[in-house]
This record gives structure tokens, C-alpha cells and sequence, in this order.
């Protein structure tokens, strides 16, 4: 395998973190030596350098799209940190369905990796109005760096072990089964979630309506604080008043640097 120098992975680190925000300790050396071997090697770079200099003379982005798709950790599962699930279908949905005149509910799914959070707060949705669904406008917004992880999710396959923690009636309802090892979501939730591919590290925000609701768990963990400080005030100017941001349980926010208010562990709210 082609080792990495100081110097090589110090470029690669700083490419990474000015572009996509991923903030690359040295300890992750290893990590992205290993990713990164194939690619060096079915493009018959000689060194990291060399790869470096490809990587910044490519116009087309394939190089670029390749990297982020490399190095990015798509982890994630159905029911991930289940109390903002039920506190989103307890608490949040119940509010603004009173409030939200227009029936136009504006949800976005920030990281969303490979689908399972963003088919599941579309499952909530239907749950919970039911017929009255018809009258809503309630789709999610899905959106990931990696254009890996979104052709998966918007396959909405997944293993019979994947979906195992799903309440049974949702199983029933809303899937289909494959064979006896794969079941597809139904297209009438698979419909609902909108998948893009977008850069949180973009400078604007290009939506031309505030969120209600969002949720970007686990994905600040990989940005340092300035980074995430700039993040979480985008994310403020993208909700409504009364919005809620929903972060990962590891993740938390510095109350003297922000406007949100806290609710309760990794659930925050612009008041």
C-alpha cells in the first residue's frame, strides 16, 4: 500500500476541510490511506502528491466526487436515537399541524446518509395524519454530500435484520418484500422523501422557504468548532420561528454562541 507523508496528508486534510468541512485529525492517516489505495492505484499515481495535483487540476468534479464518496462514514440505522422520533411525532408534528395554515410542512434531513431517518419521519407523517394526509404537503428533504449513499437511499431497499427495530405495523404497511432477505419501501413513502445531493459547506443556502423542522445528527462531529459555529447560525436562518434543530446525542451546542434554545438532549428550538 502507498504510504502518505506529513506534507501529503497536511494538503489532503486542508482540501477536505476548505471544501466539505470534515475536519481530518492525524490519528485518521490510516483511515485515509486505506479508502484511498484503489483509487491511487487504477489511476497509476505514483504518490499522494501526485493524486493531489490531479485532484486539483480536475474540472469536471469526478475527482472531487470521488474523494468525498471515499472518505465520507455513511453509519446510520432505522430508529437511531428513538426518543427525537417520538418527541417529533409527540410534540412537533401536533403543534405545527395547528399552526402551519398553508397544510405546507417543510422538513430537511441534513447528512441522511442512506435513508433510514428520512423514510422514517416520512412513515411518522403518514402515521399520524392518516386521511388527512391528502390535504398536506409534507415531503422531506434528503440531502448528503456522498452521491454514493443517495442512489442508495433512493433505492429504499434494505435487509430483513435492517428494518427489525421498526414497529411491526409499519413493516406490514409500508414494505414490500423482496425475498426472503430484502424488503423495498412502498413508493407512497418512498415519493414522499426528495433526495439532493448538497455541500453544507456552500456559503448560502439556496431554499427559498425556512424549514419547520431539521435534523442534522452526527454529522457535526466531524466539523471543528468554527465550522460548526457558522453551521448551527445557517441552520438558525433556515427555520421559522417556533423551528426545531434536532442534532446527534454526541454533538451538543454552545448556548453563549448561538440563539437557539435548548428543549431537551440534542433538541433545540428558534424562539
Amino acid at each position: 500500500m502507498l504510504g502518505i507523508t506529513t506534507k501529503e496528508f497536511c494538503q489532503l486534510a486542508a482540501y477536505i476541510k476548505a471544501n466539505y468541512g470534515i475536519h481530518l485529525k492525524d490519528e485518521k492517516r490510516t483511515l485515509v490511506t486505506g479508502r484511498l489505495h484503489n483509487v491511487l492505484r487504477q489511476n497509476n499515481f505514483r504518490d499522494f502528491s501526485e493524486y493531489y495535483e490531479y485532484l486539483l487540476s480536475d474540472k469536471t468534479g469526478n475527482a472531487a466526487a470521488t474523494l468525498i464518496n471515499k472518505i465520507t462514514t455513511n453509519h446510520t440505522f432505522f430508529m437511531r436515537e428513538v426518543d427525537h422520533f417520538n418527541y417529533f411525532k409527540e410534540k412537533v408534528l401536533p403543534y405545527f399541524r395547528g399552526r402551519v395554515k398553508d397544510k405546507d410542512l417543510r422538513i430537511w434531513s441534513a447528512g441522511c446518509s442512506s435513508g433510514e431517518e428520512p423514510y422514517t419521519l416520512a412513515m411518522i407523517i403518514d402515521e399520524f395524519f392518516g386521511n388527512e394526509k391528502m390535504w398536506w404537503d409534507a415531503k422531506v428533504l434528503a440531502t448528503d454530500i456522498s452521491s454514493n449513499v443517495l442512489e442508495e437511499a433512493k433505492k429504499g431497499i434494505y435487509k430483513k435484520e435492517e428494518i427489525s427495530t421498526l414497529p411491526a405495523r409499519w413493516r406490514l404497511n409500508y414494505f414490500e418484500k423482496i425475498d426472503n432477505e430484502k424488503s423495498v419501501l412502498v413508493d407512497r413513502i418512498r415519493n414522499e422523501v426528495i433526495y439532493r445531493k448538497f455541500n453544507l459547506m456552500d456559503s448560502t443556502f439556496p431554499f427559498k422557504r425556512q424549514f419547520h423542522v431539521i435534523f442534522c445528527r452526527n454529522v457535526m462531529i466531524y466539523f471543528d468548532a468554527p465550522t460548526k459555529s457558522e453551521l448551527v447560525n445557517k441552520f438558525y436562518d433556515s427555520l421559522e420561528y417556533g423551528g426545531y434543530l434536532f442534532i446527534g446525542h454526541s454533538e451538543s451546542l454552545n448556548r453563549d454562541e448561538t440563539n437557539f434554545n435548548y428543549v431537551m438532549p440534542a433538541v433545540y428550538r428558534k424562539e
